[in-house]
């Protein structure tokens, strides 16, 4: 007895283990990024590609070139985490005008000079004349984002944005003199204007994004990125304002012919038309003349016959009635 249950204590066991090697174990977890520590000297903060050679307190060509059409400060270096961060950094406050007028940037763009000297060309080239020709000038664009240290489109995985280097700049809306607002992705925006400055910015920058690109209905992104061959990309759909609605047709309500009267017969003319024509008959068919419709008469009820009683005078003549009463 003691063996028997033995074997089955073994047995069950043995099935247990086999039960237990048929579970699908959980997936090992990815391994995780290494955080971004804080560099612990200025050569390992500045990179394998920084060339002390090059640090100067002197503006650099760009520099001195966009002080001649814009307001800005200088920025130091600017260095990760990561593979972010440029140098020749600027905060572009504005745009100056030839005839002194400023364009604000609002808030201020932190970006390199190639940017924001190609912005500003633009700005004082191609949008100030036809936001002009609308009755105003332009006294503010809406920056949506600058710089800023993450991926394309903020999808985890994606390449570096040419956010990540100050390289790119989203454009929501320019603001006019008289307080008008165009929001560029606006399909109720004056269009010629639109399809202007989606012409001139495609000729200016290398990248532009809008409408009809994932992630950039609301903005336009802009950036001087360089590809080989000199590649561009220009996907900014210029769309128009969906057609009003028709208004619903009117009921015409049918008129009703009058009811004939009891007796009479109806006008032909008063019946309802059939959609349908008659067949016409062939020409050599006899011809069959239609009576008029007539409404028959009631029949006369015949007479009720009277019987009278025969009343027998005493001695008399008889009479076949009477004539007494």
């Amino acid at each position: 007895m003691r063996a028997l249950l033995t074997i089955l204590m073994l047995a069950a066991f043995g099935c247990g283990l086999a039960c237990a090697q048929d579970v699908p174990l959980p997936r090992a977890h990815p391994p995780m990024p290494a955080p971004w520590t804080e560099p612990h000297s200025f050569r390992e903060a500045a990179g394998p590609d920084f060339d002390s050679a090059a640090v100067s307190d002197k503006p650099t060509p760009c520099d001195e070139r966009l002080a001649t059409m814009a307001d800005f400060t200088p920025m130091p270096r600017l260095i990760g985490p990561n593979a972010c961060g440029g140098d020749d950094m600027i905060e572009l406050s504005a745009v100056v005008m030839p005839d002194k007028r400023r364009i604000a940037i609002a808030p201020a763009a932190l970006l390199n000079c190639r940017m924001a000297e190609s912005l500003a060309a633009w700005l004082r080239d191609e949008a100030w004349p036809r936001a002009a020709a609308l009755g105003s000038v332009l006294a503010k664009i809406e920056n949506y984002d600058s710089y800023e240290c993450r991926p394309r489109n903020r999808q985890p995985g994606a390449k570096l944005s040419e956010h990540a280097h100050g390289d790119a700049l989203d454009v929501r809306a320019f603001r006019l003199a008289d307080g008008r607002r165009l929001e560029l992705t606006d399909v109720h925006v004056d269009k010629p204007l639109r399809v202007a400055l989606r012409d001139s910015a495609c000729r200016r920058f290398t990248t532009v994004l809008g409408p009809g690109e994932p992630f950039h209905e609301g903005h336009i992104h802009l950036d001087t990125i360089e590809r080989r061959n000199g590649y561009r990309i220009c996907q900014w759909d210029v769309r128009e304002p969906p057609p009003p609605p028709k208004p619903p047709e009117p009921k015409v309500a049918e008129a009703k012919p009058p009811e004939p009267k009891i007796g009479e017969a109806p006008n032909p003319s008063e019946l309802p038309k059939s959609s349908k024509q008659p067949a016409a008959a062939p020409p050599d068919a006899p011809q069959v003349q239609l009576a008029t419709l007539e409404v028959p008469l009631p029949r006369p009820r015949p007479p009720v016959a009277v019987h009278h009683r025969h009343r027998r005078s005493r001695g008399g003549v008889h009479f076949p009635f009477n004539i007494f009463r």
